[in-house]
C-alpha cells in the first residue's frame, strides 16, 4: 500500500493552516499562530474525556491530530467550565511571554479549522460531544 496522501502532504498542509490562522487572527508569524492553535486545542482538550477527545481527533488533519494528543495525560482532572472568556484567557496563558493570541483566538482557529477538515465529518463528531464542546467550534461563536 502506498503512503496515504494526507500523510505525504501533512507538513505542507500544516504550514498552510498556520499561515491562514495567522492571517485570520492578524498575527505576523507562523510561530505566533502555532502557539495560538496549540493553546486553543489544549484548552478544548482539557474539558474532554479521553473518549470524547478521540472522537474529535479523528477528523483532524494529521499534524493537528498529533498536536491535539501530544502529552495528554488521560488521568488528569478535567476542566469543567466552558465560559468563553475564561477559556480564551487560558489560551493566552500558554507561553505567556510569547503569546499574542487575540481575544478572538478560539473563533479564529475554529474558522480556519472548518476550511481544513471535512465539514460533515466534523459535524458528525461534534454531535457526539456535549453541547458546550459543539459550541466551542461554532463558526458563529464570539
Amino acid at each position: 500500500m502506498t503512503v496515504p496522501m494526507e500523510y505525504r502532504l501533512a507538513s505542507q498542509k500544516f504550514e498552510a493552516f498556520l499561515s491562514e490562522v495567522a492571517e485570520e487572527a492578524g498575527l505576523t508569524t507562523r510561530n505566533q499562530a502555532y502557539t495560538m492553535v496549540e493553546g486553543v486545542l489544549l484548552a478544548f482538550r482539557r474539558r474532554l474525556t479521553p473518549e470524547e477527545g478521540i472522537v474529535f481527533a479523528q477528523v483532524l488533519p494529521p499534524m493537528l491530530r498529533a498536536l491535539f494528543i501530544t502529552d495528554w495525560d488521560p488521568h488528569a482532572p478535567r476542566e469543567q467550565g466552558w465560559d468563553r472568556t475564561v477559556v480564551t484567557r487560558e489560551v493566552q496563558q500558554l507561553r505567556r511571554n510569547h503569546n499574542l493570541s487575540p481575544d478572538t483566538a478560539i473563533r479564529d482557529v475554529a474558522a480556519v479549522l472548518r476550511r481544513h477538515v471535512d465539514e460533515a465529518a466534523l459535524e458528525k463528531s461534534l454531535a457526539r460531544l456535549p453541547q458546550p464542546a459543539r459550541d466551542f467550534w461554532s463558526p458563529m461563536a464570539a
